[in-house]
């Protein structure tokens, strides 16, 4: 058996304390949000650090779930991130899987122009104009439509289909009479469990947290994210209409801080998701992003 040497242990020892400060510094943000969301926000700062709730109160969840308004949000995020997932990781194989093709002439002409897409574009006027001509602007398709691949995942997915998927097994479907369709949906997505979470993954964390097209293309407020809905309240310092008449019984003094404690609710609420999303996928991160990195 290995015995590791003197200076072995002390480099190990080092390696291990050295990544235990950066997972404390990493992970001590969100910690104190959590902390701070389940505290009374007149004690939050009364210290340097907050390592446990002080004051423990839920008044700031009450009022997030009393909120009609991030309810709202909720749900049009729910419905903006799964069906745009969706759009994005059918689409990103449907171009992906012909272009890994070594048979598909004019692959690289095409690759090569979808690459150059990542680098030059039209711009935030022109493309306003176009999804304005489209019709989609102020509708829910606005969010899910616009941006259905993403050159650099097209990229991703390729590789991993000509890296993983074994030319012999695509003629041999062939032989036994398998159409292109059949081929990509009997052989090939079965084998591509991997490379598709992650897809899902990328996708969905980007769709749950955006913002900016919501805050362009859209004025209903009944159609805002919930993304949006909390930009309003940590930034414009904007309650929502239910939310300020709730605050009517409260007092001025306590004003101030029941609008911090909401805060704090409301990030760790529209963080949960993707927190308990990605451990689903998390078992395939590492071979997702791995893709290209060994030639074998």
């Amino acid at each position: 058996m290995y015995q590791l040497s003197r200076g072995d242990k002390v480099f190990n020892g080092f390696n291990m304390i050295l990544v235990g400060i950066f997972t404390l510094v990493i992970l001590y943000p969100l910690l104190f949000v959590v902390f701070a969301s389940l505290s009374d926000p007149r004690h939050i700062f009364d210290q340097v650090l907050l390592l446990w709730p002080r004051g423990f109160t839920l008044e700031g969840y009450k009022r997030v779930f009393a909120n009609g308004d991030i309810w709202m949000g909720f749900k049009n995020a729910v419905i903006y991130t799964a069906l745009g997932t969706a759009v994005n990781v059918i689409m990103t194989t449907l171009a992906a899987y012909p272009l890994s093709r070594r048979d598909f002439r004019g692959r690289n002409v095409i690759t090569m122009l979808f690459t150059f897409t990542m680098f030059f574009s039209g711009g935030l006027i022109p493309t306003y104009i176009v999804n304005e001509g489209l019709g989609i602007v102020n509708t829910m398709w606005v969010m899910i439509i616009p941006g259905a691949v993403s050159v650099y995942n097209m990229i991703i997915m390729r590789t991993y289909f000509q890296q993983n998927i074994p030319v012999e097994l695509e003629e041999s479907a062939f032989i036994d009479g398998a159409t292109d369709i059949q081929l990509l949906l009997k052989v090939v997505l079965p084998l591509s469990t991997p490379i598709i979470a992650v897809m899902m993954m990328f996708y969905g964390v980007g769709r749950w947290n955006g913002y900016f097209d919501a805050m362009i293309y859209l004025s209903d407020r009944n159609l805002f994210p919930l993304q949006l809905i909390l930009r309003e309240i940590l930034v414009q310092n904007q309650m929502g209409d239910a939310a300020n008449q709730a605050m009517m019984s409260v007092n001025q003094s306590e004003v101030s801080a029941l609008k911090q404690s909401i805060k704090y609710a409301v990030v760790v609420v529209s963080s949960v998701p993707v927190l308990l999303f990605y451990p689903v996928v998390s078992k395939y991160f590492e071979k997702g992003i791995m893709i290209g990195a060994i030639k074998g």
